[in-house]
């Protein structure tokens, strides 16, 4: 949830987090475990026992988008509650053992998944994952908690109310998605989160935490044979079955330019269409493509085009965003009013170099380079390693994914990027939205 209602990370986990940041990645995927309990829950650990300490991620399938008509914020509601009270513990008790043992608890909801993530010192991981079974299996959601946390949601909804971030996310979302789960906010609205019950929280938690849609990945100070007991510990009393997902596959519905007017000095553009699938043969060099346009910082022709070349902004970006019922493009600028239309010009002039096939072999080796030198980057803490692991399970990549990752990349060619690029990247049937008072354009 929002850092608005969290507390400070202890000072001794802080700096225990940042030893690991700090140190170098080496990681292979040959030490990459597939640990099963002895009750029968799955987990994939890396082990690491130079620094006691670790971290655990986990998902459940089915988020916000699952969240009632009427309802929305329900995920994101219960999310900012599970740690606010759980068994004999209420809020303040389950807070203060947090606290006392330097534990970091935390859950999220995202669109398609609930996710949380633990980190403890190796000292503590036995009440650790104690606290984290009270948390999913026997959250009290209690009054006091459940009024607070509806109104400091509800009080950072009337905040971004005018925020030019959150307006222009939300609109390509709803603009994108009419009807659909994918088109209502994660975050609900003042009316739908006023709506939210007791029995709805209750609800949420009974039918989405459940083992059948559990992914956990773990790194650090453990072992497999001692992982398995802490994973029965954890996990071992929630329900054996969750509520189906029904969610239809879906495409973006709009195209064209939407204006949201706001008196605001610069502008937020979001810009977006269909993308490809996870699974799609073509997405490792979907990838590859969308670092050279959008994706590669400093060095992508979105950033030369309208930052270095013509100052028009500090930031242009793009990405993969491949939800599960609506694999996405999208990307975004922020830019002074009088610069919006210049800023959309280039951007559709450069999806359109892009998908004609305006890509070389030096091109293909630079964005390949980078990309394979940087991947272990990604892996320098025991979070990143054990959100990684998640990701491997959801995405159904292999145990072995982080040996092979960069051959992967090294395997796309100019033919396959060329080919991607087309089914990726169609400049007409772009949707944008722009939040702000941008000159001379209608939407």
């Amino acid at each position: 949830m929002a850092d608005v209602w969290r507390r400070a990370l202890p000072l001794g986990l802080l700096l225990m987090v940042g030893a690991l940041a700090a140190a170098p990645a080496s990681h292979g995927a040959s030490k990459v475990e597939h640990v099963v309990s002895p009750g029968g829950i799955e987990a994939y650990l890396l082990n690491e026992p130079s620094i006691p300490f670790l971290s655990l991620a986990l998902h459940f399938d089915g988020g916000s988008a699952l969240d009632p008509a009427g309802k929305e914020g329900l995920a994101y509601m219960v999310s900012g509650l599970l740690d606010e009270g759980a068994g004999q513990l209420d809020s303040q008790a389950f807070r203060t053992e947090l606290e006392d043992r330097a534990i970091r608890l935390s859950f999220d909801a995202q669109r398609d998944a609930f996710s949380g993530q633990l980190k403890t010192l190796s000292e503590h991981r036995e009440r650790a994952f104690e606290l984290l079974r009270l948390a999913l299996a026997e959250a009290r959601f209690d009054p006091e908690p459940v009024e607070r946390i509806r109104n400091q949601i509800q009080a950072e909804l009337r905040r971004r109310a005018e925020d030019p971030d959150y307006l222009v996310s939300l609109t390509w979302f709803e603009t994108a998605f009419p009807g659909h789960p994918y088109g209502r906010p994660v975050q609900g609205t003042l009316e739908s989160i006023a709506a939210i019950t007791d029995a709805d929280l209750r609800r949420f938690a009974r039918e989405r935490l459940a083992k059948d849609n559990l992914v956990i990945g773990v790194a650090g100070d453990v072992t497999a044979e001692e992982l398995g007991r802490l994973l029965d510990l954890a996990f071992g009393n929630l329900p054996d079955r969750s509520a189906p997902v029904e969610i239809a596959d879906a495409e973006p519905a709009g195209r064209g330019t939407v204006v949201v007017r706001r008196n605001v000095p610069q502008s937020r553009v979001i810009f977006g269409q269909e993308g490809l699938a996870r699974d799609d043969p073509d997405f490792y060099a979907a990838y590859v493509t969308n670092h050279l346009l959008g994706g590669g910082g400093f060095t992508s022709r979105l950033t030369e085009e309208v930052r270095e070349k013509r100052g028009l902004a500090y930031s242009v970006y793009s990405y993969l965003y491949p939800m599960d019922h609506a694999p996405l493009w999208l990307g975004g600028v922020g830019t002074a009013n009088a610069a919006v239309g210049e800023s959309i010009r280039l951007v559709r002039g450069e999806v359109g170099r892009m998908a004609a096939g305006d890509i070389d072999a030096e091109d293909l080796a630079d964005a390949k380079t980078y990309l394979t030198g940087s991947f272990p980057l990604r892996l320098t803490s025991n979070d990143q390693i054990a959100s990684m692991l998640v990701t491997i399970q959801v995405d159904d990549l292999g145990i072995d994914y982080l040996d092979k990752r960069n051959g992967y990349i090294e395997a796309v060619t100019l033919e396959d990027v060329r080919r991607a690029a087309a089914r990726l990247y169609h400049p007409d049937e772009l949707l944008v939205v722009v939040v702000g008072n941008p000159d001379g354009l209608e939407g």
